[in-house]
């Protein structure tokens, strides 16, 4: 079976005194890796492996889920534990 991965040109980096490692501008560009993007790192015999973490951004989601419920309790003056819950049961699902 023929391995259908690509992959771009080798380069070569150093690690740092402090353990940085500088990962080129190509890899950084196809792979999306952004600042403050997290990695996961393994080491596996003499490779070490990055692999990109999709983490979601919890404040955000935590902010849109306080502007639903604010929303609606302005709409109906006063909001019950139990819509509440429900908000938040729906926002779960997503």
């Amino acid at each position: 079976m023929k391995n259908t991965a690509t992959y771009a040109e080798k380069d070569i980096t150093v690690v740092s005194d402090k353990g940085q490692v500088v990962i080129p501008q190509s890899v950084r560009v196809r792979l999306g890796l952004k600042r403050k993007t997290r990695l996961i790192v393994y080491g596996y015999k003499d490779a070490v492996i990055m692999k990109k973490m999709d983490i979601p951004d919890v404040i955000k989601d935590l902010k849109s889920l306080y502007q639903k419920v604010d929303a609606r309790a302005a709409k109906y003056s006063r909001i019950s534990d139990e819509e509440i819950n429900e908000i938040v049961q729906k926002y779960r699902k997503k």
